[in-house]
């Protein structure tokens, strides 16, 4: 089943949104000019981190829907882009329940239409704000059961909090309603992996109103604190759990690890 969204919200053609930019990165078309005067600036470095960070998102889900987890909620969705989360899971497990998350309206008019579960399990979209928690957990418990093993998803989200307003509290606090057995997926963008090219990037969505927080790795280790990182840890996204890796993996400046909660 699919439960039904919220009313749609006024969508602000006048500024970038990270949502819209990430979806022209991806060579979607769900965005508008003022999103691609972003993207067009970026070095072309960022598309194939876009891509990178996709396909690791396809991989830990696909993952954990192999280790039996049935419940995901996923902040931060972006625009659909198929195949989505759901369709991958519920692909291995039917039954399972996914619960989308995202700040920008347009989300929500695509979410309608695409985020379509398949009859034996159930997806569910809030639009809501990643720095107010307690809100997403409050709409998701509708859907999810808090007493059976969550995988929370937050794909490359975070660098999009800053220090100042306590992104590493903001995901110990969503992990602290998870019961054990639960899973922490989180991608985040290296800012000392490929500095220069970081600085730019951050540069040019400054100059679209967006505010980036790149991290060192240990910045990006403390939101697993407490945490079991399976392997092999917390390492580059296209380092994660490479089905083939008959090769060297692609240089990538993205962070991505995959944490249980004990």
């Amino acid at each position: 089943m699919t439960t039904n969204p919220q009313p749609s919200l006024p969508i602000d053609t006048s500024r970038a949104h990270p949502a819209r930019v990430y979806d022209w990165l991806l060579g979607g078309k769900d965005n508008y000019p003022v999103d691609e005067a972003v993207g067009e600036k970026l070095p072309p470095e960022a598309r194939d981190a876009a891509r990178q960070n996709r396909q690791f998102m396809h991989r830990a889900a696909a993952w954990l829907a192999g280790q039996g987890i049935d419940q995901f909620l996923d902040i931060g969705t972006g625009i659909p882009t198929a195949p989505n989360l759901h369709q991958i899971v519920q692909n291995i497990v039917p039954s399972a329940s996914v619960v989308y998350t995202d700040n920008d309206p347009i989300v929500l008019r695509h979410a309608e239409a695409l985020l379509v579960s398949r009859p034996e399990g159930a997806t569910d979209y809030i639009q809501a704000d990643v720095r107010r928690p307690e809100d997403i957990v409050q709409h998701a418990r509708h859907v999810l059961d808090f007493d059976r093993p969550i995988a929370l998803s937050l794909i490359a989200l975070m660098h999009f909090i800053t220090d100042e307003q306590d992104a590493h509290g903001i995901v110990r606090a969503l992990v602290d309603t998870l019961p054990t057995g639960s899973y922490l997926v989180l991608s985040h963008a290296a800012s000392d992996l490929f500095p220069e090219l970081a600085a730019q990037v951050t540069a040019e969505y400054a100059k679209g109103g967006i505010q980036l927080g790149f991290r060192t790795r240990p910045e990006v280790e403390r939101f697993f604190e407490g945490l079991d990182l399976v392997p092999p840890g917390l390492v580059t996204a296209t380092e994660w759990v490479q089905p083939t890796p008959t090769s060297e993996p692609e240089a990538s400046g993205i962070y991505s690890g995959v944490a249980r909660v004990s």
